[in-house]
């Protein structure tokens, strides 16, 4: 199944929505936030967080202080950290984990360390992930699609043939991309939603419990408040699942999104994004011309 030729030039939120996000990460200090909550000492753990054992269930999160932690409940969490009131200052993004899903867990030392990739506040990579390779062939890759529009703009063919040469040369980029991700396990990639500020708290809440019940993908997280956001500015949440290739269960968790009535909302199609997009820069208006989601909702899975 090929991906529809949809216009997403929006799916992802307007320019200054980009930008802020990306400012917001970088400028990010994880040891004010921690200073900050020592002042205000530990919550104390239920007895009754979780069903079962709580040793055999997993946190990639842990320790991050903008996260879920197994020691407090859903609803604890949410309290913590509302999206509603949380603002950007405080944290670059809220995060949640699948507890039965296995991932490597992030790392704060680890972050900045991989070129092209600023911030690590993707999914929680595999086991024998290996975003550096992928970011750098990603990236050659894209050079070269660069090099044949440029070649193509000085050659006397028509402008349709011009256009068939670099729809077909962006389509083979694409495949060579998410080849190369896939082989290198960079596989996880995540469903789009956007919700007013005024309905953000209540729509998290549904994904974050549903995201702890094992009833999602693998993570998901949720863009704090802005300290310029307006009453009308948009916020984005993703879903993670761990394979863009497994269509079988993209199309699961977009199903179990449609029964919580988180898609099409606002009569508008949502769509799904590689993290290897993202980890090389391929967003909406990129200058290669490609396309930032593989999938949307309006596609069939199997």
């Amino acid at each position: 199944m090929e991906p529809m030729d949809l216009d997403d030039s929006d799916f992802y939120g307007d320019a200054e929505t980009v930008s802020g996000l990306e400012r917001r990460v970088k400028g990010f200090d994880v040891g004010a936030w921690q200073r900050q909550q020592q002042a205000n000492p530990g919550r104390p753990i239920p007895s009754n967080m979780l069903k079962g054992d709580i040793s055999s269930l997993h946190n990639p999160y842990e320790g991050v202080p903008y996260a879920w932690q197994l020691t407090e409940t859903v609803d604890q969490f949410l309290e913590r950290l509302s999206p509603e009131t949380t603002t950007s200052d405080q944290v670059p993004w809220i995060f949640i984990c699948n507890p039965y899903i296995p991932r490597v867990g992030k790392r704060q030392s680890d972050q900045d360390q991989v070129k092209g990739r600023d911030n690590d506040n993707e999914a929680p990579d595999e086991e024998g992930a290996n975003v550096q390779i992928v970011v750098e062939g990603g990236q050659e890759r894209l050079q070269l699609v660069r090099d044949l529009l440029e070649k193509a703009s000085q050659t006397n063919m028509t402008q349709a043939a011009k256009e068939r040469e670099a729809k077909k040369e962006r389509r083979q980029a694409v495949s060579d991309i998410l080849y190369l991700a896939h082989a290198y396990k960079v596989r996880a990639g995540k469903w789009m939603l956007f919700c007013s500020s005024q309905e953000v708290n209540e729509v998290w809440a549904i994904v974050a419990k549903a995201t702890a019940n094992n009833e999602l993908g693998i993570a998901a997280k949720v863009s704090p408040k802005s300290d310029t956001e307006g009453p009308q500015k948009d916020r984005l949440i993703c879903v993670y699942t761990a394979d863009f290739q497994d269509k079988a269960d993209v199309g699961r968790v977009l199903q179990k999104l449609r029964e919580l009535r988180l898609v099409e909302a606002r009569g508008k199609p949502i769509y799904y994004k590689p993290d290897a997009f993202t980890y090389i820069g391929i967003a909406s208006g990129n200058p290669w011309g490609v396309r930032a989601s593989i999938y949307s909702s309006l596609d069939t899975f199997a």
